[in-house]
């Protein structure tokens, strides 16, 4: 009766928050293409293809005035999120504020409480284990809060930043994982992203998560919460060229939840493409993209157009 509840609770929010984005490409149907009569959002390129097991898994979509912030598949059998995925252009990050911090960035202590709030879709009906369902704080269980999407890719406005620190958009992340070589993989997305002042592309897709799905890619478990093995993240580019067409190009990180400094140059080991990527996690990345152009992109990664030797 709770799922059906929360199911009930979701399409109704959906209902609301779901609306065409601006900045989305608006391709027509092809053969693995996310359904987009529930949302329309559903369809945008950063999205893999949505988990079948509909009665376990919701998307979480989130927005801030208007503007799609970032989306999460849950897994409420699990209590974990399979993946986050967003875009990445030139006003959606625009660094206007600073980084919340519940004790020195906050401008309402009353409204904004916890450092790392429960997802407001699923509300307090379906929290992630006990209290206030923060299941892996680092003091206590020697996990950081590992964001998936990145705080530091979302600081064009409070609220922006701030739906960056829901338990759902977290994985439990060791600290010499977290803070060293995962942090400096996202540093490197982000130079990526706004390269030759944001000329490298027109648009970046990001898909990124644990593995959650795999008994041989999960590392244990913390106060009930799946530690994944692995962690990945699916990167897409478009680029308009002279001609009018668009160029799409793509890569992947795959690496393990380790402890780990790499960085720079040190990160191309980790580098493979979407293709074995989808073999190792089993979701299907990319997939409202054309078929051919999915087909292309997505067998090799062109290591120079990423910048590495």
């Amino acid at each position: 009766m709770l799922k059906k509840s929360l199911l009930y609770i979701f399409a109704a929010m959906t209902l609301v928050a779901c609306s065409s984005d601006d900045n989305e490409e608006g391709f027509s149907t092809n053969a693995n293409a996310n359904s987009t009569k529930q949302c329309a959002e559903y369809g945008g390129l950063e999205f893999p293809r949505l988990n079948s097991d509909t009665k376990n898994n919701v998307v979480l979509v989130h927005k801030s005035n208007g503007i799609l912030n970032y989306c999460v598949e849950w897994d409420m059998q699990k209590k974990s999120q399979r993946w986050s995925c967003y875009k990445m252009y030139k006003s959606i990050m625009a660094s206007n504020v600073d980084r919340f911090d519940v004790t020195n960035n906050n401008p309402n202590p009353n409204k904004y409480p916890y450092q790392y709030p429960l997802d407001p879709i699923l509300g307090t009906k379906y929290p992630w284990s006990v209290g206030n369902g923060d299941g892996y704080y680092h003091k206590v269980y020697k996990y950081d809060h590992g964001h998936i999407c990145p705080s530091a890719d979302r600081l064009m406005s409070f609220e922006q930043n701030y739906q960056t620190f829901y338990l759902t958009n977290m994985q439990p992340q060791k600290n010499g994982f977290n803070a060293k070589v995962w942090a400096n993989m996202e540093k490197k997305v982000r130079d990526w992203a706004k390269s030759n002042n944001y000329k490298f592309c027109d648009t970046m897709y990001v898909c990124k998560g644990g593995t959650i799905d795999n008994k041989s890619q999960i590392a244990g478990t913390i106060n009930g919460h799946i530690i994944p093995k692995y962690f990945f993240m699916a990167i897409l580019i478009s680029k308009k060229q002279s001609s009018g067409n668009v160029k799409y190009d793509a890569m992947a990180f795959w690496i393990e939840h380790k402890n780990c400094t790499d960085n720079n140059n040190a990160l191309k080991k980790y580098v493979i493409t979407i293709d074995e990527l989808e073999k190792k996690t089993g979701i299907d990345f990319f997939c409202n993209l054309p078929d051919g152009i999915e087909k292309e992109v997505e067998s090799t990664v062109n290591m120079k157009l990423w910048g590495f030797n």
